[in-house]
């Protein structure tokens, strides 16, 4: 892309900000007429960081994945996000990811924390990840970081009927909870083969299939969780609670002064810098891990 024809970080955040507040207006519109408006929190102080590596919240196994859209999903953290370690593998119950040997010239004494808050069809996320993935699983995998991805949808609307922001998130929830090692290369493949903004995008049964073409473990329960976009419920409230209430380790008014996705933070410093640039980001990374931010 020709550097002089694409939007400024500035107005990327602007037309985030008005797409985000339209898609609240338009989720409370839609409760307000089935009776059941979610009453998000008026306010969140900002907390401080208590570790590097978040303690990870474990949702019980559900029965039956197809519960009318109500389903909660499974390994996610205090902050609504899947933790992911060494080998992109995420931190469960069950499993902690362990480096086999930390290589390079940029060791912190503890890993840094790489959050980030997508949807998983804004074209800006797609160009962060196409830029920075392999650079971050390098540094998973080295111990060097861990990443959380919070994910997010407000782009439904622009695809009606198919909705592809909420189906491709949801398809992203059933991976982490019912193949959490393959989390990470799914949310990878989702942003690779990303359809335009505004088109309706692949159907359910695409989005299952590509998560089978990455290696996903317990297909049918996937299956059934996409088709049936079982935690449809959970993603809408946790979305607009998110935009509501900011971001916890930053700000709590972050999304309300003019902030959109992606939102990328290291250690709870905010990154700055254009999204599709990889040194940048790598030196924003390498003097947080120095201790020089």
């Amino acid at each position: 892309m020709n550097s002089s024809n694409r939007p400024t970080r500035s107005e990327q955040r602007e037309e985030a900000r008005a797409k985000a507040k339209a898609m609240r207006e338009q989720h409370k519109k839609s409760e307000r007429r089935k009776g059941v408006l979610i009453k998000a929190s008026i306010g969140l102080a900002v907390v401080a960081v208590a570790a590097i590596i978040a303690s990870v919240v474990i949702g019980g196994l559900n029965g039956n994945v197809n519960s009318n859209q109500s389903d909660t999903p499974i390994n996610q953290t205090t902050n609504n996000g899947f933790l992911i370690g060494a080998n992109g593998a995420m931190f469960t119950a069950s499993s902690t990811p362990t480096p086999s040997s930390t290589v390079g010239t940029m060791i912190p004494a503890s890993p840094v924390k790489i959050v980030t808050y997508i949807d998983y069809q804004c074209p800006y996320c797609a160009m962060f990840e196409a830029a920075n993935t392999d650079q971050i699983k390098g540094w998973l995998d080295a111990g060097i970081a861990t990443l959380e991805i919070r994910p997010l949808s407000f782009l439904d609307g622009r695809g009606s009927p198919n909705e592809y922001s909420s189906r491709a998130a949801n398809a992203a929830l059933c991976v982490a909870s019912y193949s959490p090692d393959k989390f990470f290369d799914y949310n990878y493949a989702l942003f690779k083969n990303q359809p335009a903004e505004g088109v309706a995008g692949p159907d359910n049964q695409s989005l299952f299939d590509r998560a089978k073409s990455v290696g996903v473990k317990n297909e049918n329960t996937i299956h059934d969780c996409v088709m049936g976009k079982a935690f449809g419920k959970w993603l809408t409230k946790t979305t607009n609670t998110t935009l509501d209430t900011g971001v916890p380790e930053y700000s709590a008014t972050f999304w309300k002064d003019n902030h959109g996705t992606p939102a990328v933070f290291v250690n709870g410093k905010y990154f700055e810098g254009a999204v599709d640039n990889a040194a940048a980001f790598a030196q924003f990374v390498q003097q947080i891990a120095a201790g020089n931010w």
